[in-house]
């Protein structure tokens, strides 16, 4: 049987944090240091692993590390701005863009 264990890092040298199952790169969402704060242009999921609510996982392993460093996040990514204002994540500064995001 696989190993099945899922894990969020921060790769630092790509820019973006990553979501791993079974020791396969499922995803990763992109950020970028902005003038407002740190921006998160882009998430993706490898379609392979879609449906098993990685997304959700690892956005909120990566504001929850953007809170714990005291970053203020930017939200471009639709998937990320849908998480932050569904969702609290104690301790992070938010800088909403000036262009409205669809929702």
């Amino acid at each position: 049987m696989a190993d099945e264990t899922t894990a969020v890092t921060r790769n630092d040298e790509e820019q973006r944090y990553e979501i791993h199952t079974g020791g396969v790169l499922a995803g990763f969402t992109e950020f970028r240091d902005g003038s407002d704060g740190v921006e998160f242009p882009h998430t993706e999921i490898d379609p392979a692993f879609k449906g098993r609510g990685l997304a959700t996982i690892l956005v909120a392993e990566a504001m929850t590390d953007a809170a714990s460093r005291g970053l203020t996040v930017v939200p471009h990514c639709t998937f990320v701005a849908k998480y932050l204002r569904e969702n609290e994540v104690p301790g992070l500064e938010v800088s909403w863009p000036d262009t409205p995001l669809p929702q």
